[in-house]
Parts: structure tokens; sequence; C-alpha cells
């Protein structure tokens, strides 16, 4: 993939904290109490859900090479089947042989909000593993409230233009109430334009569209591979079907015992702990925009650098300025793969000459962005989706100024900017119906998780907790950087994954690769 779809691909992948920097996530500014896990399913279904169980998908040419498109059909509301119903996009590439088909393999890219229509179209039908494409109908359903799925909509791009710009690290309390504002705004377009669905796109209703769409493909048990908050996705569905779980392959693991405070805090060090692998790559080059001395020195140059564009927006040859809002998420989207890293020390250099086009590309791509000032829904669903998972991270304003010396501590250069992003689930319209648990998925078949230890977006102990909490979980563990481990060019790393998928033979528990 070029280095736009990976950075494209990588943000879509974010864990349930979210794209903490635009101020889409969730959590509490005290532990929420661990309540008890959704109840397992292993008894035939409702009568009123045979209906969706039981639907036939009319499949069509996608007008995209290679796959077909189909739309399901789901309950808007689980305890009113009877009810309003919600239109689902479904895509697949059918298993291109040799060999016996294995069935259906179900792919996310995470987000919350990511496009799994998109990505099985533009990677993974094409890019996985040919031997594991030959054996499965790579499959996608991109999730309630997403993309093409009665997409949650909130504001238009213009007005998105100026919500990506909002200073968020405010300096006094006009810029407090600002920022305030702006998510205020953000939640009321949401309401207005999306009331419907907003109260319905929680993970566990989008882990029980997943056991529809199992059903309908005519699979007994569910293969799946989902990344980053595609593995909370997967965890939740374990949970609530344990006895239908196949071969589950869940990378760049979540830990969904954790607040969205503590959520949004590990991840906030995790993005430290990626900035100072760029940073010493960096330095080491005689063109390091951030200097050739230490680490630390260039983590000084860049909050220095933050700082004078908070101060004074850069040009960037167009109409929108490159203020600190824009340039942190810029260098943030850098950090979920070393493949960008040269891209980013060119986009530094050129901004600390005076012009911010570099950078501004590259949050546009984080946000996606699309040349003509049109965004995709990303930005809405992952708020709707988080808003709804976890309790809200603060109470109020004051919440945050107490939390953010926890936040710096843990990212000196991202703290700040990170612990006041977390602010918007504070103001949203739909309660939320989730709360943090450990899951333990008993009478589950093997399942593999995957960490990266130097991940960016899904600090590695996420995985090692995950792993932990799952009854059959196997931790795989990829020492190197960048957000996931699947298809980034570890050979060991992906001739596990391939073996489990085909084979159905996770590795030894605790088998490192790099």
């Amino acid at each position: 993939m070029d280095s736009r779809r990976l950075l494209r691909t990588s943000a879509t992948a974010l864990a349930a904290a979210g794209l903490i920097l635009s101020g889409c996530s969730g959590g509490s500014d005290a532990a929420a109490p661990r309540t008890a896990a959704p109840a397992p399913s292993s008894a035939p279904e409702a009568p009123k859900l045979k209906k969706y169980y039981e639907q036939k998908l009319k499949w069509r040419d996608c007008g995209v090479e290679g796959f077909q498109c189909a739309t399901l059909r789901a309950p808007l509301d689980y305890a009113k089947p009877d009810g309003k119903e919600v239109r689902l996009a479904v895509s697949r590439a059918r298993a291109t042989g040799p060999g016996k088909r294995l069935g259906s393999l179900l792919v996310n890219p995470g987000g919350p909000g990511g496009s799994a229509v998109g990505y099985l179209q533009g990677y993974a039908g094409i890019g996985y593993p040919a031997p594991v494409r030959a054996r499965y109908d790579m499959v996608a359903v991109d999730p309630r409230g997403v993309a093409r799925s009665e997409p949650v909509e909130c504001l238009t791009g213009p007005q998105m233009d100026t919500y990506t710009q909002v200073d968020q690290t405010p300096d006094d309390t006009a810029e407090v109430n600002a920022l305030s504002a702006a998510f205020k705004d953000f939640a009321a377009g949401c309401e207005k334009k999306s009331g419907k669905v907003l109260p319905h796109v929680s993970t566990v209703e989008t882990a029980r569209d997943m056991d529809v769409l199992r059903a309908v493909l005519g699979d007994r048990k569910l293969t799946y591979v989902g990344a980053s908050y595609g593995t909370f996705l997967g965890a939740t569905y374990a949970e609530l079907f344990p006895d239908r779980v196949g071969r589950l392959v869940l990378d760049g693991a979540m830990d969904p015992s954790l607040s969205a405070l503590d959520l949004n805090r590990d991840q906030t060090g995790g993005f430290e702990t990626a900035f100072r692998a760029f940073a010493a790559d960096c330095i080491r080059k005689p063109d390091c925009p951030l200097g050739t001395g230490s680490v630390a020195a260039a983590g000084e140059a860049m909050k220095k650098f933050f700082r004078d564009v908070d101060a004074k927006p850069l040009p960037t040859g167009e109409s929108r300025e490159l203020g600190e809002s824009l340039a942190t998420t810029g260098v943030i989207a850098a950090m979920y793969d070393e493949g960008a890293w040269p891209q980013l020390r060119e986009a530094l250099a050129q901004a600390m000459g005076g012009e911010g086009s570099g950078l501004l590309a590259l949050a546009d791509s984080y946000y996606e962005r699309e040349t003509d000032g049109t965004y995709a829904n990303l930005m809405s669903a992952n708020a709707a989706v988080n808003c709804l998972d976890l309790p809200p991270s603060y109470r109020d304003t004051a919440a945050v100024e107490k939390a953010v010396p926890s936040f710096e501590k843990a990212s000196p250069v991202f703290g700040a900017g990170l612990a006041w992003a977390a602010l918007n689930c504070t103001y949203w319209p739909a309660p939320p119906t989730g709360r943090p648990h450990r899951i333990a998925a008993e009478g589950a078949a093997p399942i593999l998780v995957v960490g990266t230890t130097r991940d960016p977006a899904t600090p590695y102990h996420w995985a090692r907790s995950l792993a932990d909490q799952l009854s059959s979980g196997t931790l795989l563990t990829y020492e190197g950087d960048g957000h996931t481990a699947y298809g980034r060019g570890s050979d060991c790393i992906d001739t596990a994954i391939n073996t489990y998928l085909l084979e159905g033979t996770p590795p030894a528990d605790g088998k490192r690769c790099s």
C-alpha cells in the first residue's frame, strides 16, 4: 500500500479511545464499575429474530472488479425485533482456490468508524496472503452507523474544517469555552441528523449483527480478523457467542477492562512511545528537522514547534491555516506506520520553514478528508460508538484540568491536547449503554491475540491483558514499531497467523517475532 493508503487504514483502526486528538473518545474520570458481561447466547435464536437469521442475501456486482455486494437487514433495536430495521452494506470476494473452501473470513479494520467494506475492497480482499484468499471467501460488513450502513452524520464539510481547527490546548477561560462549545455543537449536529440510529450503534449491537451475517453466509462458526477496535468487536462477539467462535485473530488488541479515561491516557503514552522511536530514527539523519542531538531534545523541539504554530498558524496554500490542532494531528497520523516517517520528516522541515501544506495533508489523510472538502463519516461514527460503549471521561472541564498533569506525564509531547480531546462525550445526547469489564468468553475455541511492542494506538500491555482475560487466549508478540502486526513485513507473524487461519493451530502462547 502507498503511504496515503497506510495512513487511512491505520487511522480507521484506532482503539476504543478512538480518534482522541479529534475529541472523539469516551471514558470516565473515575473508574467505572466492572459490571457483569452480557449473557452468552448458545440457545437457538428468539423466534422474532428468525426472519433475520434466515434471510437470503441478493448478491450483485459492486462496480469493483472481483467483488460482490449485498444488503443485510438487522433490527435497529434487538430488544424490539419487530420494530424498525437497519440495512448494512456487505461485500465479498469469493475464494480463489485451489484447495477446499474453509468458509467465510470476516475482516474489520477498526476505528470505530472505519469502513470494513472499503478495507476489504482496497486491501484485504486483494492484499491478504494468497493461501488465505484461496481458501476463504473474504467478507466485510460496514458496522451500523458507518460508511455505507446507515451512516451517522453530524457536520457539513465546512463545519468539519472549523471543528478540526479548534484549539485543543486551551490557554484561558475563553479558549476552554470555545472548545466546549465545539464539542456541544458536534453532538447537537449528530442528534439532529442521526437521532434515529444514534442510540443503536454500540459494539454489542454490531457484534450481534456479525452473528446474523455468519448465519446468513452459512457458516457454523465465525472466522474473523479484527484490527485495533476490531479486537474489541471480536472479543465482544466471543463473549456473546462463545460456542460460535471459530478462528479469531485480534491484532493490535484493546483492553476491555479499562475505563475510557485509562484507555485515553494509556493511548497517549503509546503515542509518546511511537514518537520517541521516530525521534531516535530522525536524529541519526543529518537533515532531521528536530535536530541531531538526543531524543529528549527532539521532543523539546517538537513541543516548541507546536507552541509556535499555536501562537502563529502557518499558511498552507489554501484557505485553511495550520494551527496546533491540525499540526498535532498530522504528526500523530505518521506515528501509525514507520513507513510514513520520511514523509513526516519532510513535512516537519517544510513547516519549520514556514509552510504547512505537508502536515495538513497528513492531517487530512487521518481525518479522511477529500480534496473537494468532504469528509468520510469516520469522525462521526467514532464518537457515536465510543460515547455509547463507555461512560464519559469527564463530568466537566474542571475534571479535564485535574487530569492534564497525568496525561503530560504519559506524553510530554502530546499529553495536554489529548487530555482535552476526551471531553466530547460529556455532552453526548445518547446515554452510554456499556461499562468496562473483563472478557473471558468461557468455552470459546482458541483465540489469537496479537500485540506490537511499540504500537502507538493500542499499547502492548493491552494485548497482554486481553490474552490473559480470555479463557482461550493465546498471545503472539511483534517486537517492532507501528500499529498492528499482520501483513506488515514480519514473516514470523504472518506465518503464525496464516497457519492458525488455515489449519486452526495457534502458535505457542507467548511466541515472539521481529
